[in-house]
């Protein structure tokens, strides 16, 4: 308990936490030491046993995994992997034919490296991986979704079955105000005072926006009254 508790101290002083898994002990460490040398966190695994150890106690920015090891292998792992985690997975392998790949891509890797390669060339698809990464977390986050309708936070844009909704500057305002507090009560008074209008026209906003959210309006999924009190946006 000890160890984890100190391991997990170390890891707030990291961006990102690797984990190498691969049964040759050489490329192994050859990996783990260049990596560490730029900044990152490292953790190893010998074997798909060890690396599902790893996996129920700590959170990865990405694995590289080598495809042939003794008993389960790289694919199989990483099929593995793929029903609950959405963690990048990089592929390594002394085989290089295309066929391979594909099977690499199909199994729900993120990218492919064929043995031998070149230090820097690994570094760079790992930073490439872990950039691409966050902008796909960062539009995640910013999109809210309701049933077919979607609103994405950052643009300022409401969506319904792919098509742009227009919405009124009033509108917007409120919508975002309430999609930032997602799943939380906004009073009535505040949203007054946030968007200028007065508590009466807050009623009538919402109203207009039901319409637009909501599959029945009358009885709302979505954009919720919350009696006494304001409103609150639930989403999916």
């Amino acid at each position: 308990m000890r160890q984890t508790l100190l391991t997990n101290q170390a890891l707030n002083n990291y961006d990102d936490h690797l984990l190498i898994v691969d049964d040759d002990n050489r490329i192994r460490e050859l990996i783990k030491d260049y990596l560490l040398e730029q900044s990152f966190y490292i953790s190893t695994a010998s074997s798909a046993v060890e690396a599902r150890i790893k996996l129920k106690n700590f959170s990865f920015s990405l694995i590289i995994l080598d495809i042939m090891m003794p008993g389960e292998d790289g694919l199989s792992l990483t099929k593995s992997i793929r029903k609950n985690n959405e963690v990048p997975i990089l592929l390594l392998t002394a085989r290089g034919d295309p066929k391979d790949r594909i099977l690499g891509f199909e199994s729900g890797a993120d990218d492919y490296l064929a043995k031998p390669f070149e230090p820097r060339e690994l570094l760079l698809r790992v930073k490439s991986i872990l950039k691409r990464n966050r902008i796909n977390l960062n539009k995640s986050k910013s999109r809210i979704s309701m049933g077919n309708v979607s609103f994405d936070l950052n643009r300022g844009e409401l969506f319904k079955d792919n098509k742009i909704v227009k919405i009124t500057s009033t509108e917007l305002t409120l919508l975002k105000i309430l999609a930032s507090k997602k799943g939380k009560t906004v009073a009535r008074h505040k949203l007054s005072n946030d968007t200028g209008v007065s508590e009466r026209s807050i009623d009538v906003q919402v109203t207009r926006l039901r319409k637009k959210i909501e599959i029945d309006p009358k009885n709302p999924r979505f954009l919720q009254t919350v009696w006494g009190s304001g409103y609150s946006l639930i989403p999916d």
